[in-house]
């Protein structure tokens, strides 16, 4: 059996020196030191294992929530009149550019007025015979009325002379009308704007022949400031809001009189005006089972015009002592809804909870939630693979685009000198 060899003591070995095994000894010292007392890695918990991992969670903070319905509408300008021909004849001038915005009794179109004047100066005419005949008939009654006392006149001739003037009295009373009637006529020859607003394209041009029979359209001018919006909320979501409105569960929102309403463009955009609640009907559509409500809309600089298709956030009640939670900490099912609660044990549970409806991108929640208890966000794919009853770390969840934390500070120059002597001395 060969007999193993012994190695000389590392004095009688000539290129083995203690000075060379100093920077050596130093750095195993280094290294032993960062581990912990059992051998666990560095920031890991004693025993070497795992730290438990982190989810994001919210804090339950009750309160007052409106109740808002998206709902959708369709925009109505507030006037709409039209512009037509009251007089007959040829259109000779548009008074107007098109688009534009017009005032109350602008001139639009003006129609050949000729035949018009003539009416008037013929009217005129007839008024002026009328009053010539009225004053000769009361001159005659008034030279017949002293003769007829003192019978040199009989009593039917003077009888005569009066009715004559009362004849002539109407007579100029009927040609005041004409001649009215005939200026009015005159007036229609010049078609003016019935309100003020925006009018659009003409209907008609210079040359045409309108009026004749019946009122020929011209243009239509619309009032665009302020804008109605219609929109339509189904009967039994309104009568389900009216019934939890008498019973306490939820109470009317502050201002119901005229309601807040906020319109969403077809882009996702919120306009930046708020409307105001005007009405909600008495009838329910028959056909569609649905209650139709208008809003009153300012629209200063017209960017919004009627016909457009918007979508409308209505705040009809507040549920008092309920929660908001980001749409993703709330699991929806045919079951209920539930949520993931992180208890003081660090141990996830789930949580039945009532859901209201949507505000936003959360859910308002009135019913299962505590004020103070952390419900989980965000870690779900995290949480599936560890056993069930693992703890976790709960930690503040951030929305997406919110700030991120302050970065923490870079560790000192000296931190890292043992680390550098260590390098220093190996390079050695």
């Amino acid at each position: 059996m060969p007999v193993p060899r012994q190695l000389p003591p590392a004095s009688t070995i000539p290129h083995l020196r203690r000075r060379d095994l100093a920077p050596a000894a130093l750095t195993l010292a280094l290294l032993l030191g960062a581990c912990g007392k059992d051998g666990a890695a560095p920031g890991g918990p004693a025993g070497g294992g795992m730290p438990p991992i982190e989810v994001g969670v919210v804090s339950v903070a009750p309160g007052d929530v409106g109740l808002v319905t998206e709902l959708p509408g369709r925009l109505e300008a507030s006037r709409v009149a039209q512009v037509r021909a009251r007089a007959a004849g040829i259109l000779q001038q548009q008074l107007f550019r098109e688009g534009s915005e017009v005032r109350a009794g602008q001139p639009l179109f003006r129609i050949d007025p000729a035949p018009y004047a003539a009416a008037l100066q013929s009217a005129e005419a007839a008024l002026a015979k009328a009053r010539a005949n009225l004053s000769q008939a009361r001159a005659l009654a008034e030279r017949y009325q002293p003769l007829v006392a003192e019978k040199a006149v009989s009593q039917q001739d003077y009888a005569n002379a009066v009715a004559a003037q009362q004849q002539a009295e109407a007579e100029v009373a009927a040609g005041q009308a004409a001649v009215q009637t005939a200026r009015i006529n005159l007036n229609y020859a010049s078609v003016t704007a019935p309100i003020a607003g925006r009018i659009g394209r003409a209907l008609v041009t210079e040359g045409a022949l309108v009026g004749q029979g019946e009122a020929t359209p011209l243009a239509v001018v619309q009032q665009i400031d302020p804008l109605y919006v219609n929109f339509t909320q189904s009967a039994t979501e309104v009568m389900r809001l009216k019934r939890a409105l008498e019973d306490g569960r939820l109470k009317r929102a502050s201002g119901s009189a005229a309601a807040s309403v906020r319109v969403l463009l077809d882009d996702g955009s919120e306009y930046p005006r708020a409307g105001r609640l005007l009405f909600s009907d008495l009838t329910v559509d028959a056909g569609t089972g649905q209650v139709t409500l208008r809003a009153e809309l300012p629209n200063p600089g017209g960017q919004l015009l009627p016909g457009l298709y918007v979508r409308v956030r209505l705040e009809q009640a507040q549920a008092g002592n309920a929660v908001t939670l980001p749409q993703q900490a709330v699991t929806r099912s045919a079951q209920g809804d539930q949520v993931m609660v992180v208890g003081a044990d660090g141990k996830v549970s789930p949580r039945p909870v009532k859901v209201a409806t949507g505000k936003g991108n959360q859910w308002v929640i009135l019913e299962g939630l505590k004020a103070g208890e952390q419900v989980m966000v965000d870690g779900f794919q995290k949480l599936q693979m560890l056993p069930p009853g693992t703890p976790v770390k709960p930690v503040p969840w951030q929305a997406p685009g919110a700030p991120a934390p302050a970065a923490s500070a870079p560790a000192a120059p000296a931190a890292s000198a043992p680390a550098s002597a260590a390098s220093s001395a190996q390079a050695r």
